[in-house]
């Protein structure tokens, strides 16, 4: 069991943190996210509907000056044939949230990728896949 504290506040993260300490995660990032840094600040965007704003998050960060990354979903998992032939690696907050605290945990991507990516996104662990 962990805890994780949070703190809200009003402010921009742009004034609480550095700016070379800010990591801002978007599955367009071209830079990929190989382990957590405790010394650095993960922002998780969120609620973008990524087929009317696609790149929207990464736009962000690239004008904040802010690192990215995205998860290594492609680097661990493999697309699944399904009905409607959707692939996708956007996630939802709380998906995000699941894979980077299990990763924290278990510091093994398949086991993190396998509790945040659900089967619906297209994607699966290679051994999943018949």
């Amino acid at each position: 069991f962990f805890f994780f504290q949070m703190d809200i506040s009003q402010e921009s993260y742009l004034d609480l943190f550095p700016l070379d300490a800010i990591v801002y995660l978007t599955p367009d990032s071209e830079n990929v996210l190989e382990d957590i840094d405790p010394k650095k600040v993960y922002i998780l965007g969120g609620l973008v509907d990524e087929s009317i704003h696609k790149k929207l998050t990464l736009q962000k960060a690239q004008d904040q000056s802010l690192q990215t990354a995205r998860l290594p979903i492609r680097e661990y998992m493999v697309k699944t044939i399904n009905t409607k032939n959707y692939h996708s690696e956007t996630l939802a907050i709380n998906q995000v949230f699941d894979v980077l605290s299990n990763y924290y945990t278990t510091r093994s991507w398949p086991a993190a990728l396998k509790a945040g990516v659900s089967s619906g996104k297209g994607y699966v662990l290679p051994d999943a896949v018949n």
